[in-house]
């Protein structure tokens, strides 16, 4: 993994707004969701389980969605 640097510039004194468009920066070229997935090893098997899971939970989702309300009466 390379890490480039990342660079704002502060014009006058407007701190906030340099660390807006830094943050933004940051958000955008992911560079956080790649440390966090590669802060602990998962075992390829863990993997395929947890892709499962979460495909299970947007397949129940998708289909509870679909669903007619039920008659309150």
């Amino acid at each position: 993994m390379k890490i480039t640097g990342r660079m704002v510039f502060v014009h006058g004194s407007n701190f906030e707004s340099a660390m807006k468009k830094f943050k933004k920066k940051v958000l955008q070229s992911n560079i956080l969701n790649e440390l966090r997935e590669k802060e602990f090893y998962i075992k390829p098997t863990l993997a395929k389980k947890l892709k499962k899971n979460s495909a299970r939970a947007r397949w129940k989702k998708y289909l509870d969605s679909r669903e007619l309300p039920k008659k309150q009466y």
